[in-house]
């Protein structure tokens, strides 16, 4: 039978409970078991689409087209298994499909009320849609004592009692930290996060405890005792030097046998040589190269937390360290492109929405073009490159896009219909909802053969994530291609550009699609191997 972990946070956030959760999935899978992982988000936002960088991070897309939480993005980087829409779930979409049903009448009159038409619906999300995996993992967003968690932990707890405590377990993140002025650990934040904790009926079988500083053993006995569980399950989750480190020092900790041995199952030895690779690579890189993105949320690194990963990845796969300079798109605008970026071995410049940054980006894909640095243009990023294109070299001064207001010649404009990969027709409109109105999820793009990306992928069709409104006019590309830009990859009907290539430089890709979602540090993503390659390249030759 199927095993449930939940993975609750206390204390404060930001603790780390979607790493812990994806680690602790890691593991298990090393050990020869299946697992899936899930995350329930207490936020009242149906899901994270429309919400701002600044204040969610990234929004991590799936497949299927789901856009979900970011943690999704540890959880398939850390297991390389394919998230879906079914793995993640707020409060606003539990809201929204009862009151749904609740206007079918399908509740038959009833008093619709938070227990138990909303715990059941929580719970029915939890076993929904499952293929019969031995673990999953459930992560709890928020911190213990939200009011918004409190009908996620009435459903969590109504779930352990239906499946049985021999099949369920409750892992609490909390918080140890070290007061430098009294040089202790202090315990109590722990014991007042399981105090809130059990005050909802919950006791936690299994304590991951966040320090900086190592957990003395009278520190674990003291929490024990007073958490009302076993010393062995009071389990020291020290700060990484590598969150790919964190599978490994978790193992060490004897987490997973510790979860092995509350749900009375075999204790395998795992196989983490994967990690162990992972992780000797990171440290034994030498040469280094510097890699600079220009964003326009960059005050929120969150914000690019996959774009970071899948550098990293491509960083271990060339055994040198990436060193990523965050740069502000309007900083570039102000102070000129040669300014910020003449130290860089190659320019990055990330997906975004709106007109803010824009021009910077434009300058620095300028000086990328002229200067000759690896360039690699990722949804808006490739965008603008074909506007910096025509007004530099296609006699267009005036090529914008219809995101940024009325123009004359948008080379990007709003797409109002295309073709999904079964066949149907998606419509949208420029007065439609912004939340799930996008291109969403993943589409097949077909490679001009014996281009730089066919090459770089190794085969002529592809199946990448997209994230956007807005498209490359494709009426521009014989004009854009007499002055070398070439449109190397376009969607199956020849319609919708998906990747621009330069001629006559040394490494210069745009993609119209997010190719950082599907990075894994045992797999990293071939665009972004040869990217920073062709960086490593670069810094040879300065």
């Amino acid at each position: 039978m199927t095993k449930y972990i939940f993975v609750t946070g206390g204390v404060v956030s930001s603790l780390g409970k979607g790493l812990a959760a994806a680690a602790l999935g890691a593991v298990l899978q090393a050990r020869g078991f299946s697992v899936r992982l899930r995350k329930l988000d207490p936020y009242l936002n149906v899901d994270p689409g429309t919400m701002s960088p600044y204040q969610h991070g990234e929004v991590y897309v799936t497949d299927d087209g789901g856009e979900t939480d970011l943690d999704l993005g540890h959880y398939e980087r850390f297991t390389g298994i394919s998230t879906r829409k079914s793995d993640n779930v707020t409060t606003g979409r539990v809201y929204s499909d009862i009151l749904a049903r609740e206007r079918r009448g399908d509740y038959l009159g009833a008093t619709v009320q938070v227990i138990p038409h909303v715990t059941n619906e929580i719970k029915d999300f939890i076993r929904s849609d499952l293929n019969d995996e031995d673990f999953v993992i459930c992560e709890i967003g928020g911190t213990v004592g939200d009011i918004e968690s409190l009908p996620f932990l009435e459903a969590i707890r109504q779930f352990s009692h239906d499946v049985g405590r021999d099949n369920s377990l409750f892992l609490h993140v909390t918080l140890v930290p070290y007061i430098k002025t009294a040089g202790e650990l202090k315990t109590k934040p722990t014991q007042h996060s399981v105090k809130e904790l059990q005050g909802h009926g919950i006791q936690p079988d299994i304590l991951l405890c966040r320090t900086e500083h190592e957990l003395p053993g009278g520190e674990r006995r003291k929490i024990a005792q007073f958490c009302n569980i076993a010393q062995e399950d009071v389990i020291q989750a020290l700060d990484a030097n590598s969150i790919h480190a964190v599978p490994l020092a978790y193992h060490d900790e004897g987490l997973d046998a510790r979860v092995l041995h509350h749900f009375r199952m075999e204790d395998k030895q795992p196989d983490l040589s994967r990690w162990q690779k992972v992780v000797a690579s990171e440290t034994n890189a030498v040469e280094t190269v510097k890699v600079g993105i220009v964003g326009k949320y960059v005050s929120l690194l969150d914000a690019y937390k996959s774009l970071n990963e899948a550098v990293r990845h491509a960083g271990i796969a060339n055994e040198l360290k990436v060193d990523v300079h965050w740069i502000d798109a309007e900083e570039v605008a102000e102070q000129g492109a040669e300014t910020r970026l003449k130290d860089m071995d190659a320019i990055l410049v990330p997906g975004a929405f709106g007109q803010r940054g824009a021009e910077g980006k434009i300058e620095a894909i300028r000086y990328a073009r002229e200067q000759k640095v690896p360039y690699l243009g990722i949804c808006f990023g490739m965008q603008m490159a074909v506007v910096e294109a025509a007004r530099t070299l296609g006699g267009m001064p005036d090529a914008s896009s219809s995101e940024f207001g009325p123009t004359n010649q948008g080379l990007v404009g709003l797409m109002t219909e295309w073709e999904t990969d079964d066949g149907s027709k998606e419509t949208r409109s420029q007065e439609g909802d912004l939340g799930g109105t996008m291109r969403l999820g993943a589409y097949e793009a077909w490679l001009r053969p014996d281009s730089k990306v066919a090459n770089i992928y190794g085969k002529n069709r592809i199946s990448e994530r997209h994230r956007h409104r807005y498209e490359v006019n494709a009426a521009y590309i014989p004009q854009l291609e007499k002055v070398g830009m070439q449109f190397t990859g376009m969607s199956p009907d020849g319609r919708l550009p998906e990747i621009v290539e330069l001629d006559d430089h040394p490494w210069f890709v745009g993609v119209q699609f997010h190719p950082e979602l599907k990075s894994r540090p045992f797999e990293p993503h071939p665009l972004f191997v040869s990217f920073v390659e062709a960086a490593k390249n670069q810094s040879r030759l300065v």
